[in-house]
């Protein structure tokens, strides 16, 4: 391959990317404690949580002798929830003293000097170097080091040994470009999980090793078919300024159930009180701030079905059903059992419950249940199970439920569908995990047993974000 037209391929191509954080404090500031302060921050976390961060941290702790003067537990409030907070707020509390006992309180601009700093490794200091110094140095990030290998410009197990390849091969005049290119690339388009391969620039001269590429979506939708989708995310004014709107589009419901709202429609803007070209169905919870469901439709429901007939459920807005002419649409959020496993009992009877009211439903006519079930059923449907078998969502009583529920005929449709490992609709905000696809499958469609040949297809939209879910989709005949 020729990495000089990949490159410059790239490099007009992620001009209007977002662009990387670090990057942008860089050209922001030209302060090299600045820059060496986000880069530590930003390690294992969203850029718009660096960068939130970030901008807390310096209105406080803006120069070596500013952040002095700012405690452990201080720190830890300002830069809330970057990963690995705690670690990072004891490190930027030893750095001051760091920098004015061995550099005069200076951020050194050698790769040795950086490296005696507390926690700066070689990515942290390659960053610090090339942005903040301009001294010819390759960041290899996750990003790097997973497109190298996929274009097959090296063949490398881990960052460091992509950083040394790259040091031996690639021209010098592109070590401080890569970093952005590739990290811009990978935000947007060659993305860990379900990468858009279908509009990448690069798409027929790559070698895509080791690349799933995402399912490309159905055109053409059939009048016959319903596309029902379910989300939980995680604050409905905290996606809509996330670009939901844009997410809507690509989704095309006919039936959109949200989980998780916390909002009552008062607190809502406009523009999803009303959702343009849909009728707007709400159930909040009675506590502000919580759970709550929304389903939005562009066909008129005969009827609604607010809750399940059970105060302790319904004062916490979880379920709402419409009910059509040939099918009832219940969204449901389910509680989450809790760390401490103090809700498992709770979350157990409104199990029960939720079923029992189903299955009267399901004598009448066809029942989808969707939503956030807060449970992976089986070993496949998460990452690490044996690390997780006695916590929340994976609890053995919360999986035998769902061995009850579905050897009582009810079908879990993506399932029916799909038996392929790695299909996750949640990921922990915390470690990357979503970039990693370390995640759990706990959103579901679920269909009564007389429905089955109804199911006509599923998805999961990883590459959909705002959300620490994703949507799930079930086309449904009509």
């Amino acid at each position: 391959m020729n990495i000089e037209t990949y490159l410059e391929v790239l490099r007009k191509e992620v001009a209007n990317y977002q662009v990387p954080v670090v990057d942008l404090i860089a050209v922001q500031t030209k302060d090299p404690f600045k820059v060496l302060v986000a880069t530590i921050l930003s390690a294992r976390t969203k850029d718009e949580v660096t960068a939130e961060a970030s901008e807390r941290l310096f209105k406080q702790g803006g120069t070596v002798e500013d952040l002095a003067k700012i405690d452990v537990a201080t720190l830890e409030k300002i830069i809330f929830p970057v990963g690995f907070y705690k670690n990072k707020a004891k490190y930027l509390a030893a750095l001051p003293d760091k920098l004015a006992a061995d550099f005069g309180s200076k951020v050194p601009n050698t790769m040795e000097g950086l490296l005696t700093l507390p926690g700066v490794g070689r990515k942290t200091a390659n960053l610090v170097l090339a942005q903040a110094f301009g001294i010819p140095a390759i960041c290899v990030d996750t990003h790097v080091h997973r497109i190298m290998n996929i274009w097959g410009y090296v063949e490398t197990k881990t960052p460091e040994q992509t950083e040394m390849a790259l040091r031996k091969k690639l021209p010098e005049k592109y070590w401080i470009l890569v970093n952005s290119l590739l990290v811009a690339f990978g935000q947007g388009t060659c993305r860990p999980v379900g990468p858009h391969c279908d509009r990448c620039v690069l798409a027929e001269s790559c070698l895509r090793r080791g690349v799933k590429p995402r399912k490309p979506r159905k055109t053409g939708k059939s009048n016959e078919v319903l596309r029902l989708v379910s989300w939980n995310v995680n604050g409905l004014r905290a996606v809509f300024k996330k670009g939901f709107m844009e997410s809507l589009v690509e989704m095309a419901p006919d039936v959109l159930g949200l989980q998780e709202i916390k909002a009552t429609v008062e607190q809502l803007p406009t523009e999803l009180q009303s959702l343009p070209g849909y009728h707007s169905f709400f159930y909040s919870a009675d506590r502000k701030g919580y759970s709550g469901v929304v389903t939005y439709t562009k066909e008129k429901p005969e009827n609604v079905i607010r809750g399940i007939g059970d105060s302790r459920f319904d004062s916490e807005g979880r379920v709402l059903t419409l009910e059509f002419s040939n099918y009832f649409f219940i969204n449901c959020y389910f509680p989450n059992s809790k760390h401490d496993l103090s809700r498992l009992d709770f979350k157990h009877d409104f199990n029960v419950r939720l079923q029992e009211f189903a299955e009267e439903l399901a004598v009448i006519k066809s029942v989808v249940i969707c939503g956030d079930f807060n449970v992976a059923h089986k070993e496949i449907d998460l990452a690490n199970p044996r690390q997780n078998r006695k916590n929340a969502g994976f609890t053995p009583e919360e999986c035998a439920w769902m061995d009850d529920f579905t050897a009582a005929g009810w079908i879990d449709s993506f399932r029916m569908k799909n038996k392929e490992p790695d299909q996750y609709s949640w990921w922990s905000y915390r470690s990357r995990a979503r970039e990693r696809n370390i995640g759990w499958r706990i959103d579901y469609h679920c269909v009564d047993k007389k429905s089955r040949k109804r199911i006509v297809d599923v998805d999961i939209l990883q590459h959909i974000h705002g959300s620490d879910h994703c949507p799930v989709v079930l086309d449904f005949t009509r």
